[in-house]
């Protein structure tokens, strides 16, 4: 009898279903509930995007939007000094349901990050799904394992996808019931982060967030890709990033289900050249340079929607998709690292001023303590610009320069004036 569950080693996901008999039959049993999404989004959208222009700015500050994922099964001896040399405070660590038996090792990793927040997402497959009993037993071993040291989960991931497990809204409502009724019960104190659609679907999110499941989200995870676009700045459906940000926290503002507060709990772009290991195909891949631009111009945009309080690059390790490429049993950090480290210098300590474009050239500033933050760059192309006296700045990686004229392109460049000149 062949299997319908099989492991992917290369996805990071749950054992998959292969048996196309047994997913006709649960792609029908979701059929009333996929019904229920597509006229929940009907009517909520349309009202969300007309209320984006009303929408009041949150006060996001860089101490607390940046953060990076981390993995137990890449090199964790050697995360804990990597993560210092970036800087970075906030984590999140994936524990996939399926290995509960490793929880001790988990326990173990998490403990080694002292003095980090660390978030914790409680990643799902078919067979926790389908048992309410097994997933609460597990849950409860989590949560009491992790007392004192985490009190931020993440319940649930890529909810819009039957490759993970869940093939309707409904399904996932259920296994977040779960766990927030144990909140309710044993442990008042964790806060809960639900929802969890990948890419830019929010009729999915908006199931979950209008329901009259007895429910609520501490705040709203989105895995809000958008590497199938090309570049961050680039549209779908007519929304930017900046504009996909806000229309997802007008969506959370409007539902009782939540105080409002959205978290980009992973994103990221695949890299060339690295099959198997790159989560989608080569096509979407781009190679390492534009793979760090993007990933900072992603950043300043997301930073710039003042809604997104924080976003979790997905993430460290990883050879497809990662700062630092771990294949053939070495460490080689791409420039993304350094490009990384640099931006989380410049902007942990930042007060968002104001994003704008013209004529091609985007520009980000931001109050901190060492004066008034530029951050220019182009889609394309250079631009040579002269200004009126000279500037210390730096390059994306972290090269320091002074110059009177600066020369911009995709690679987003840093350079401070005096805080006068507001």
């Amino acid at each position: 009898m062949k299997e319908p569950f099989a492991w992917d080693h290369y996805s990071d996901q749950p054992a998959i279903i292969r048996d196309r008999a047994l997913k006709r039959k649960m792609r029908r049993s979701a059929l009333p509930s996929l019904i229920k999404t597509f006229l929940i989004g009907l009517l909520t959208l349309p009202i969300a995007v007309f209320a984006i222009p009303f929408l009041q700015r949150r006060d996001i500050k860089g101490e607390e939007f940046f953060g990076m994922g981390v993995n137990l099964d890449k090199e964790p001896h050697v995360t804990p000094y990597l993560l210092n040399e970036l800087g970075v405070q906030k984590l999140l660590i994936r524990i996939p349901l399926w290995e509960i038996e490793q929880l001790d090792k988990y326990v173990t990793f998490i403990r080694s990050f002292e003095g980090k927040q660390i978030t914790v997402a409680l990643l799902q497959d078919r067979e926790h799904i389908m048992s309410a009993s097994m997933s609460r037993d597990h849950f409860i071993q989590i949560f009491e394992a992790l007392e004192g040291v985490c009190h931020t989960f993440i319940i649930g991931s890529t909810i819009n996808r039957a490759k993970w497990g869940f093939f309707s809204v409904n399904e996932y409502l259920d296994f977040y019931s779960i766990a927030y009724d144990l909140k309710c019960e044993r442990f008042p104190h964790l806060k809960l982060i639900g929802s969890q659609v990948i890419d830019f679907e929010y009729h999915f999110s908006a199931h979950t967030l209008f329901n009259l499941k007895k429910i609520r989200y501490d705040a709203l995870g989105s895995l809000l890709y958008v590497d199938r676009r090309g570049a961050p700045e680039n549209t779908q459906l007519g929304f930017n990033l900046v504009e996909k940000i806000r229309l997802l926290a007008v969506l959370a503002q409007m539902s009782s289900k939540t105080g409002g507060e959205v978290i980009i709990t992973e994103t990221n772009w695949p890299i060339q050249n690295t099959a198997p290991y790159a989560p989608t195909s080569e096509t979407e891949c781009v190679d390492e340079e534009t793979y760090a631009s993007f990933m900072v111009r992603y950043h300043l945009l997301a930073f710039a929607s003042q809604h997104a309080a924080c976003v979790y690059w997905h993430q460290l390790i990883a050879p497809g998709y990662g700062l630092v490429d771990n294949r053939e049993g070495t460490l080689r950090k791409r420039s993304a690292f350094n490009a990384y480290q640099t931006m989380f210098r410049h902007l942990s300590d930042a007060e968002f001023i104001g994003y704008g474009e013209k004529r091609g050239r985007h520009t980000f500033l931001a109050k901190t303590p060492r004066g008034l933050l530029h951050v220019e760059w182009l889609i394309s192309g250079t631009l040579e610009v002269p200004l009126a006296h000279s500037v210390e700045g730096t390059f994306r990686d972290g090269e320091a320069f002074t110059a009177d004229t600066l020369t911009l392109s995709p690679s987003p460049i840093y350079y401070f004036t005096s805080l006068d000149d507001l």
